[in-house]
């Protein structure tokens, strides 16, 4: 072959290896690898950027199906109308719930009867409706005329919300809680992590108070496509609280790790934790954390028109109350024929309540309540945990009470023998104080330089005294472990005036120092706020817990908040 013939042939071959080579490049090629985002549990959601396991992403899908649509704005209701009275009986809607026990006991079960309370003292029936509904528009528009809601929604829907409220019903003890996974062990470590529950229920509020005390931001998600927010406590919505609880179970049973837990209601809360093998545990309940609190709500109109029912529904209630609570085995096999509960069922929900009396009423809506949350101070609690990008023009908690029937009872001398009776549900076993706190809340105190005298002419200082009493307010028998911090900043200057024994010796006078500054928080909230000195405890950590370089946060005074579960 000539030497013209050869390169011709090596030109050849090479375009065909070329040719080849671009051809078949996507399936001999390497794939480039890349990270994918991480969800709650450490691993890649569905529908983020980044390559994705396909069992992770099969298994976001399947969730996000069950996923109610998340709302950014309060539901508007229907416009304010006027309740019909019919053949003088009272339409009454409630939910499956032991808290509405009095009321039950009150009428004698759900129809209109002759033989309850309501008629035999004030003339008039209440015909019981069971609903799983939120039907404020209906109750709003006068199609019912009244109903039973926990305060935190009358702040959620504000001024649009046409009711009054006479009566305290009671408080949740343990109807609500907050199921993650078994190595989540406070509040804090939900900081990156997806919760499923119910949108504007109790169930939401109850999450975000406690993310709210732990100084955790709440990021609302569309979808399980969306990227979560790496520095806040990300919420996902079912249609329910309970169906909260299903997609979080079916998550851990399917082997996913999408979402971190859920916040729903009893019986949901122990069958989730029992149901995953071991995987998910309840973090914290409403039985010692009293801020779910049950009110009736009765139409603005129909009061203003019936002041004489209302005043009738407020003393039913109390007594069907009184009934109830002084001896609830006499009423168990109503309570549970109405919904539908077996005896021992029943005994166990009625467990979870507390229904309130009148002294219970007239302190919870003063204010004066020390053993549980107040009226205005879930009020405002809800509002600030909800934030302004809800409730963007929140309303004043007066403009729901109409207290002028418990005023009356209180004159007339009814119930009198009644008094405040809400103590710690202790479930027997006792932790160590250092070990499960709920929350940790870093609270930055002013002192005067090197020294432990607080500053109580700054507003800050005497607001986060308020702060700490509330929490101890709030939980009957819980208790505060003061946790106090220096700065480290100096701690360089000192290595290099004296080497480490001058390092030492100045850690041993912050430890001090940390240690009588967490002791004057104690001794003011005794002496000024009255708290009982045997629910707060102090610790000295001087420079050796700095939370970043930021000098200011370095000295501080952490709260850690146990209660009792």
């Amino acid at each position: 072959m000539t030497t013209r013939g050869k390169i011709v042939l090596t030109l050849l071959v090479l375009g065909l290896a070329g040719w080849g080579g671009w051809r078949w490049w996507d399936k001999l090629a390497p794939q480039p690898k890349t990270e994918p985002p991480i969800t709650s549990s450490g691993h890649a959601p569905a529908g983020e950027t980044g390559a994705q396991t396909g069992s992770t992403a099969a298994q976001a899908d399947h969730l996000a199906a069950e996923l109610a649509e998340t709302l950014t704005a309060i539901p508007k209701l229907a416009p304010p109308g006027n309740y019909q009275i019919k053949t003088e009986t009272v339409e009454l809607e409630l939910s499956e719930y032991a808290g509405y026990a009095g009321l039950i006991v009150a009428n004698g079960g759900l129809e209109p009867s002759e033989n309850s309370i309501f008629f035999k003292k004030h003339g008039f029936k209440v015909k019981i409706t069971l609903s799983e509904e939120e039907s404020w528009s209906a109750l709003n528009s006068g199609k019912i005329a009244v109903s039973a809601t926990t305060v935190d929604v009358l702040a959620a829907y504000g001024r649009q919300f046409q009711v009054v409220v006479p009566v305290q019903i009671g408080f949740s003890r343990g109807a609500d809680g907050v199921v993650v996974r078994s190595e989540i062990n406070r509040i804090n470590n939900l900081k990156g992590k997806i919760l499923a529950t119910a949108q504007f229920t109790e169930a939401d509020f109850f999450i975000r108070y406690l993310a709210q005390e732990a100084g955790l931001a709440v990021h609302m998600l569309p979808d399980l496509k969306t990227a979560l927010d790496p520095g806040k406590l990300n919420l996902v919505y079912c249609a329910d609280a309970f169906a909260a609880g299903d997609l979080f179970l079916k998550d851990i049973q399917q082997g996913g790790g999408v979402l971190a837990g859920c916040v729903t209601w009893a019986p949901k809360t122990t069958d989730v934790a029992k149901q995953s093998g071991g995987k998910a545990r309840i973090l914290a309940t409403s039985a010692n954390l009293l801020i779910v609190s049950d009110i009736l709500i009765v139409n603005r109109n129909f009061s203003t028109q019936h002041p004489e029912k209302v005043a009738g529904l407020v003393e039913g209630l109390l007594e069907g109350n009184r009934l109830v609570r002084d001896n609830p085995p006499a009423h168990e096999e109503l309570i549970g024929r109405v919904f539908k509960w077996d005896r021992e069922k029943t005994k166990s929900e009625l467990a979870k309540v507390h229904l309130s009396n009148l002294p219970e009423n007239l302190a919870f809506f003063s204010g004066a309540i020390d053993a549980a949350g107040s009226y205005g101070g879930i009020f405002q609690s809800a509002v600030l945990a909800y934030g302004s990008d809800l409730i963007k023009d929140p309303a004043d908690s007066d403009r729901f009470l109409d207290l002028k029937h418990l005023k009356g009872l209180e004159q007339g001398g009814a119930f009198k023998d009644q008094k405040v009776a809400i103590a710690p549900i202790r479930s027997g076993s006792v932790a160590t104080l250092e070990n499960n706190p709920l929350l940790s809340k870093d609270i930055r105190f002013l002192f005067a330089p090197n020294s432990a005298s607080l500053e109580l002419n700054n507003k800050d200082n005497l607001k986060n005294l308020e702060a700490i009493k509330q929490l101890l307010q709030v939980s009957p028998g819980s208790t505060i472990l003061l946790r106090g911090h220096v700065d480290n900043a100096m701690v360089d200057e000192f290595r290099r005036k004296g080497g480490e024994a001058f390092v030492r010796q100045m850690a041993l006078k912050a430890m001090e120092l940390s240690k009588n500054r967490a002791a004057e928080i104690k001794r003011l909230l005794v002496e000024r706020h009255q708290v009982d000195a045997a629910r707060l405890e102090t610790l000295g950590r001087g420079w050796e817990e700095p939370q970043g370089t930021d000098n200011e946060q370095n000295r501080r005074v952490e709260a850690q908040w146990f209660t009792i579960e």
